[in-house]
């Protein structure tokens, strides 16, 4: 069961659209097919495997009209393949990204990038004579901050996973179907 928590339902803004979906082929072109079809962008579209291996979490990401984002998601729920939607706006929820990073570093910034490394709990993953590679775990706003204060020392390369999320608290069961 869908629940958006919208005051003005013309708005545009950010979405975290979750699905749970049945783990078959097909099933990924088919959901983006769908926010395509309407004019969404996605910023950031996530999958995985749950606890149950015949389920997958798709975490999708778009910026769109809340009217029509709601529409959307209810043709969503329709789809037999679809076992839950759920639209984080209004709601408590938890986010993750990981980033991994290649900077450049010498040795004489090598220092004050290993500094900013550690103030941000990230980690070293690999290290070259010109450069490291840094993985970092956390919200979208914490991502730009480290990568904003990299982008002095030069950013050679950057890959990130996409948005994952979920809502907090106890487990809430919204599978009408």
């Amino acid at each position: 069961m869908l629940k958006i928590h919208n005051q003005n339902l013309s708005e545009e803004r950010h979405h975290v659209v979750s699905a749970l979906v049945e783990n078959h082929p097909g099933v990924l072109a088919k959901i983006a097919g769908l926010f395509s079809a309407r004019g969404f962008n996605i910023d950031s579209l996530t999958v995985g495997i749950t606890e149950d291996p015949t389920v997958s979490r798709m975490t999708i990401v778009v910026r769109g009209d809340d009217r029509i984002l709601e529409q959307v998601t209810k043709q969503l729920d329709r789809l037999p393949i679809v076992i839950e939607v759920r639209d984080f706006v209004g709601e408590d929820f938890v986010d993750r990204e990981l980033l991994l990073v290649k900077v450049s570093a010498n040795s004489k910034s090598r220092p004050e990038i290993i500094q900013m490394i550690e103030i941000f709990r990230a980690r070293i993953v690999d290290v070259s004579l010109l450069s490291l590679t840094v993985e970092l775990t956390g919200d979208q706003d914490k991502l730009k901050a480290f990568l904003d204060l990299l982008r002095p020392f030069g950013i050679q390369e950057i890959a990130r996973t996409g948005l994952v999320a979920m809502s907090r608290g106890p487990l809430k069961n919204n599978t009408d179907k």
